[in-house]
């Protein structure tokens, strides 16, 4: 019974120390400030396919000319992906449709963007889309803008 209780124990203490890393986690991306909550998907899809499929919730971070994307659920303190201003090309400005409103945040606008070579499709809110847009429209002279 002893043993049953100290097992239990040091699983919730497990899991609690887990969710205090997301937290501490966040904490730390956050602190240069510049962050919004911001779900990617890096395959849009196909015909026929679910809308909601593949949208991974994340937090961007402006850093310079560079915006750094992390994931929520991880524990990495390095961005998953990092997108330049020069190479986003922005396509096309929606809002969500069909499964893909249950799977993004509530209010969130869906910018279908082309990094470099790569098709990718980022959902924000309208207040972080606004900054999204002006950061990109903000280039130093001589600096391509890629605004659809």
């Amino acid at each position: 019974m002893v043993l049953a209780l100290a097992v239990c124990g040091a699983v919730l203490a497990l899991i609690l120390l887990g969710l205090l890393a997301f937290g501490v986690r966040r904490r730390v991306i956050q602190r240069a400030g510049g962050t919004f909550d911001c779900s990617a998907r890096w395959k849009p899809p196909v015909a026929g396919e679910s809308t909601g499929k593949g949208w991974v919730y994340g937090v961007a971070r402006y850093n310079g000319d560079h915006i750094e994307w992390f994931r929520v659920f991880s524990y990495a303190f390095r961005p998953r992906m990092v997108l330049e201003r020069d190479l986003i090309q922005v396509r096309e400005r929606r809002r969500p449709h069909g499964d893909e409103e249950l799977a993004l945040l509530p209010g969130a606008m869906v910018l279908t963007c082309r990094h470099d070579t790569r098709d990718l499709e980022l959902a924000m809110s309208e207040d972080a889309l606004t900054g999204f847009l002006a950061w990109l429209e903000a280039a130093p002279p001589g600096h391509r803008v890629n605004v659809a």
